[in-house]
């Protein structure tokens, strides 16, 4: 995805760097201005929407937590539905769950059973990808559900940390669009 230079520029100039957290050596990227900014929080929001439309999405997924924040607005705006990925043990009633490895152990995430029809195209919406982990067990658990992976979506990738490399078999060929790569 070719993303205009103003836009690219527009979200940048509202993404903070937080050096030392959460612990000493990182540097934590904070959204939150972007998200207070309704020119830029509309123009991230329209660029995700584009998306929706042009991989005909019926559903897309928010990953907890900033996944939320950024995917409900779209899913509304795109006229789509909003299928939220929580840590496990935060959903009510039948899931359906999928571990994944993490640098230092495992853990797990889950959607509503049912919450994803058989052919359903899904798009992932993710604020940062940085390792991967996460939204790979995203693409398994769409999968499972019996959806389709449409595409993932993020508005900033950490090319460094090459979570698009890890994530290239669970595409099985589906875009990752990230609007920004640093």
């Amino acid at each position: 995805m070719s993303v205009p230079a103003e836009l690219r520029e527009l979200l940048l100039s509202r993404i903070s760097d937080v050096p030392d957290y959460p612990q000493p050596g990182v540097v934590f990227k904070d959204i939150t201005p972007l998200l207070a900014d309704p020119t830029a929080f509309r123009a991230l929001t329209d660029a995700f929407v584009d998306l929706c439309e042009r991989f005909r999405v019926d559903k897309v997924v928010g990953l907890e937590a900033r996944g939320f924040i950024l995917a409900a607005p779209v899913a509304v705006a795109a006229g789509v539905g909003f299928v939220p990925v929580r840590k496990a043990g935060k959903l009510p009633g039948a899931t359906l769950g999928q571990a994944y490895e993490l640098e230092y152990g495992t853990a797990e995430i889950e959607i509503h059973a049912g919450a994803l029809a058989p052919g359903d195209r899904v798009l992932v919406i993710d604020d940062v990808l940085a390792t991967g982990g996460t939204a790979d067990a995203s693409l398994q658990l769409i999968r499972r559900a019996g959806a389709e992976v449409a595409g993932l979506a993020v508005l900033l990738e950490l090319g460094f940390l090459d979570g698009r490399q890890r994530l290239e078999p669970g595409l099985k060929g589906a875009p990752l669009e990230a609007l920004i790569t640093v």
